[in-house]
């Protein structure tokens, strides 16, 4: 692996790094007209006047762009210390195994892919979103932004402006993938900020479970992780989108993903939040076509100084709609857990319904747990259904278990995992069992 060409910019943002950004990139006039306006964008539109504090963001206290070297296209060019992360986390088990594929950003840059040879041949695109933008340029500003455009918020106008690598993927009509695509994406430099920018288009009757998979070291000093992600349900298609995220303590993690789903089309997210300072991501799921489905799930861990603001907006458009929201919390010490959500069923979706379900589980004095629900029905046919919970671990179910012979960490251990097992099961295995050891040290502390 080439490590001369490494590249990293000094912290702060201006419009000069913006253009340096993008003639490394070695991008067509539109895309640097785009980052340019996304920029002047981003200085204009105000933090959220709701939600966490993010006055201790310093955007000058960040570098917008760093690269370990070339990109690497075989498991040997990979360097020592990523490799190391990967062991950790299985992937280079599954890589032995030629699971369907796996594409890692380290930095701001993709530097290893390995795809199976036959995806080519299917009409599989399997691409970095950069490289995408070159070789597939119509198909490419077709799509791109036109789900979350750089106006949307501040953190989407940043995204817009400074982006660098993600995933874009096109699965072709009528093809259903059998294994999961897998990203992996990972911070190892300090005050470094990641904008990855994730597109995902699955034609009419396709399959696809896409996994991403999120870490950093733990430094003194905050890092910024701020990705947007678009994806396209066509006619009769079926996407899950299942992300385990486990950065570190210092890591602002503000996230905005958008899917839109056509007729009978039908969309999934799984989401857990573990690690992180804070976090802000409520993926949003547009029922646009009739008879159309939506299913969010989510686990959020609140430990010590940490704050997971999440939740899911669930858009009722077309008639016959079903949407499942299902999220659960765990805080302890003075770790901070929200659910924040919004379903709406406008008043041309007739005959459409949503199950909503938010749990909060505190295990001592110290935490706190909060939901803000937002639910909306503008016609007489369609129904919604909400319950909020949120209690403390039962003393009585802890004394009842540890007379069977286990100690207070394996009984507790043992009722986090019941309160989470409907998020977990609908996990792969390896991330399953990584949940399962991140709940025993949760236990631990």
């Amino acid at each position: 692996m080439d490590t001369k060409k490494s590249k990293e910019f000094p912290k702060g943002l201006n419009e000069k790094i913006v253009r340096e950004i993008s003639k490394i990139k070695k991008e067509p006039k539109w895309m640097l007209d785009f980052r340019l306006d996304s920029f002047e964008k981003f200085q204009n539109i105000k933090n959220p006047s709701w939600g966490p504090n993010l006055n201790d963001l310093d955007f000058q206290n960040i570098r917008y762009y760093a690269t370990g070297g070339e990109k690497a296209n075989t498991w040997d060019e990979i360097p020592t210390d990523i490799k190391k992360t990967f062991e950790k986390l299985g992937i280079s088990k599954k890589e032995q195994k030629l699971l369907a594929g796996i594409s890692t950003q380290y930095e701001s840059e993709v530097i290893y892919s390995q795809i199976k040879e036959k995806w080519d041949s299917l009409g599989i695109i399997f691409e970095t979103t950069e490289f995408a933008l070159k070789k597939y340029p119509e198909i490419f500003k077709e799509y791109f932004s036109k789900l979350v455009p750089n106006s949307d918020n501040k953190y989407a106008a940043l995204n817009s402006a400074v982006w660098s690598g993600g995933t874009f993927i096109y699965v072709p009509k009528g093809l259903k993938l059998t294994m999961p695509v897998q990203t992996y994406f990972r911070i190892n430099t300090q005050n470094m900020g990641q904008f990855e920018r994730t597109l995902i288009i699955a034609d009419e009757g396709s399959e696809i479970h896409y996994i991403e998979g999120c870490t950093a070291p733990q430094y003194m000093t905050n890092s910024l992780h701020s990705a947007v992600v678009e994806v396209f349900v066509k006619k009769d298609a079926k996407v899950r989108y299942s992300t385990m995220q486990n950065w570190s303590k210092n890591v602002y993690n503000l996230v905005t993903k958008r899917a839109i789903v056509d007729k009978n089309g039908s969309m999934e997210w799984v989401d857990c939040n573990i690690g992180s300072k804070v976090t802000m991501k409520y993926p949003a799921t547009i029922l646009k076509g009739d008879n159309s489905k939506g299913a969010f799930l989510s686990l959020g861990l609140a430990d010590k100084k940490q704050i997971i603001d999440s939740g899911s907006k669930m858009i009722h458009l077309g008639k016959n709609t079903k949407s499942i929201i299902n999220s659960k919390t765990l805080s302890k010490q003075d770790g901070f857990s929200i659910y924040r959500g919004d379903c709406t069923i406008a008043n041309e979706a007739k005959n459409s319904q949503s199950v909503i379900s938010c749990e909060g589980l505190i295990l001592d004095k110290k935490a706190k747990s909060y939901s803000y629900p937002t639910n909306k029905i503008g016609n007489k046919t369609s129904t919604i259904e909400h319950e909020a919970k949120i209690s403390k671990v039962s003393q009585n179910q802890l004394k009842y278990i540890q007379s069977r012979g286990l100690s207070e960490q394996e009984a507790s251990h043992l009722i986090i995992s019941g309160f989470v097992k409907p998020i977990t099961e609908d996990l792969p295995m390896e991330y399953s069992v990584e949940i399962d050891r991140i709940l025993n040290m949760f236990v631990e502390k």
